[in-house]
Parts: C-alpha cells; sequence; structure tokens
C-alpha cells in the first residue's frame, strides 16, 4: 500500500470540501467539549461527596436571648446522647470568623454581614446522620433558647440532585450534539465519495481493493474528529484558566468546592481524543458500506 499516495488524497478531500470540514470539525468539538464537561462535572460531585457526606453535621441553633443555663443543659444534653458522636460548641463570633474565612475572597458580601449577624450554635456530629429526627425531637424549635434545628444532609441531597441534573443536562446536550456531527460526517463522506468518483472507479478496474479506496475517506474523517477533539480539550483548559480558576477562586481556596485539577482535564482527554476520531472513523466506515459503492 503507497501511504504517500493515501496520505495525499486525505489531505486533498480535506481541502477539496472545506467549508464542509469546518462544519464538521467545530459540531465535533462542540460535542466532545460538552462531553468532557460533563465527565468533569462528574468528577466534581464526586469529590463534594467525599467532602461534604464525611463532615455532615446537624446544627443546632440558639435564639439571641439564650441563657447560660440553657446552653449547659444542651451540652449536658448532647453529651448524654448515645446518637451524638461528637459536638462543638460556635459562638457568634466563632461563626463571623468561619464566615470571614468563607468567604474571604468576596469583601462585599463580608462588609454588608454584620458581626452579629450569625447565631451561636452546637455542630452535632451524628453517629448515623439518617437518625436527624431523633434530635430534632429531643430539641424541639422554640424551646429551652432552640432557634433552629437543620440536617445539613437534606440541603446536600438536594445541592447534589441539582449538580446531577446539570451533569445530566450536559450529557444530553452533548449526545444531541454527537448525533448532528455523525450526519454530518456522513453526508461529507458521502459528497467527497461522489466528487472522486471517477478516480476510484479507475483504480478499482487497475485491482485495487475496496478497503484501499476507503481508507483515504475514513482517514479524513478521523483526522477531521482529531482535530475535533483537540478543540475540546482546548477549550476545556481555557475554561479551566480563565473561568474556573479566576471565577472560582474564593469557593474554591475556602473549601466550599474542589479544585478542577490538570490530572482531571489530562485523565479525560484520551477520552475525548478516541472518542472523536473513533466516532467518526466508524460514522464514516458504514456510510461507505451502505450508502456509497466504491
Amino acid at each position: 500500500m503507497r501511504v504517500n499516495f493515501v496520505l495525499s488524497e486525505v489531505v486533498s478531500g480535506l481541502r477539496r470540501n472545506l467549508t464542509m470540514t469546518v462544519a464538521m470539525i467545530l459540531t465535533t468539538g462542540i460535542s466532545l467539549g460538552l462531553m468532557g464537561t460533563g465527565l468533569l462535572i462528574a468528577n466534581m460531585i464526586s469529590d463534594m461527596r467525599e467532602i461534604y457526606y464525611d463532615k455532615v453535621q446537624v446544627s443546632i441553633y440558639l435564639t439571641d436571648d439564650v441563657t447560660d443555663q440553657q446552653r449547659d443543659a444542651i451540652r449536658t444534653a448532647l453529651d448524654s446522647s448515645p446518637e451524638v458522636k461528637d459536638f462543638l460548641y460556635e459562638s457568634k463570633d466563632d461563626a463571623y470568623a468561619r464566615f470571614t474565612k468563607q468567604f474571604q475572597e468576596q469583601p462585599a458580601l463580608i462588609a454588608n454581614t454584620p458581626a452579629d449577624a450569625l447565631p451561636e450554635s452546637f455542630r452535632v456530629e451524628l453517629v448515623n446522620p439518617e437518625r436527624y429526627q431523633v434530635i430534632a425531637q429531643e430539641f424541639p424549635v422554640g424551646q429551652n433558647g432552640v432557634e433552629d434545628v437543620r440536617d445539613e444532609g437534606d440541603f446536600l441531597d438536594r445541592l447534589f440532585s441539582l449538580l446531577n441534573g446539570a451533569r445530566n443536562a450536559t450529557i444530553a446536550v452533548a449526545v444531541v450534539q454527537a448525533l448532528a456531527a455523525l450526519l454530518l460526517i456522513s453526508n461529507t463522506i458521502q459528497l467527497a465519495a461522489f466528487n472522486r468518483r471517477n478516480e476510484t472507479n479507475i483504480m478499482r478496474l487497475v485491482g485495487a481493493s475496496r478497503w484501499y479506496t476507503q481508507l483515504p475517506f475514513i482517514l479524513e474523517a478521523a483526522l477531521a474528529g482529531l482535530i475535533g477533539a483537540l478543540l475540546a480539550i482546548g477549550g476545556l483548559v481555557l475554561t479551566k484558566v480563565l473561568f474556573v480558576d479566576k471565577t472560582l477562586a474564593g469557593p474554591i481556596k475556602s473549601g466550599i468546592i474542589p479544585p478542577v485539577d490538570w490530572s482531571s482535564i489530562a485523565s479525560i482527554s484520551p477520552i475525548i481524543a478516541l472518542a472523536g476520531v473513533g466516532l467518526a472513523a466508524v460514522a464514516a466506515y458504514v456510510t461507505l458500506r451502505l450508502y456509497v459503492r466504491l
């Protein structure tokens, strides 16, 4: 097989249908970029679960007029409760200090929050986080200085449901874009095969195999898929540098959300590249077998 001839046919085919090739590359790049975004969101959700679910607590917020006697009674009840694994008392000053540390990258928010706006509380770690209702019954709201009893696990469940929905929506859009890319690849290959039908017919007459005449078209699609994958990876890199590392710098530094590491992008880049090349090559091969006679 003459490698130089096949490569020259690939380059020639890409140039001959330049607009269709560009459209194919861009559509493939967008679909792969969305797929990569979905994978990064999935990794972030997994990291957030490890960060937060190990620290799930029940917060017992106290009223502003709570007395020392009521506070000591709550502490004694927590000490003796078999449901409580550990607990921590947080004063108003401690709560405000934690707040300023978490949102140190957002000075406007800190400036608009009075120092006494955050209530004092007990942060309770349960032996079994699912038995929140037991603690809620032991410390009824409105009695003995208790203003509210809040289960952080319930908030986390709602948060992760929202993140899972965003991930699923991103992947769904990526699938639609991928179908559009596959259809565009199929049309491009059909058009390229039609424009070069005289050349391929002559090659078949002189004894070239069907595989030999199909290979340049398959490589054209694979190369376009690879370029689209590289664009998708470049888009993920730019998103990390320009958006994640800058816009989300405060929450990441405070530990509210996990960072997007370069290792995460490096780990999904081969998946994106293989998906781009593989899907494009398979689409081209199926098109040639079903719709084009070479």
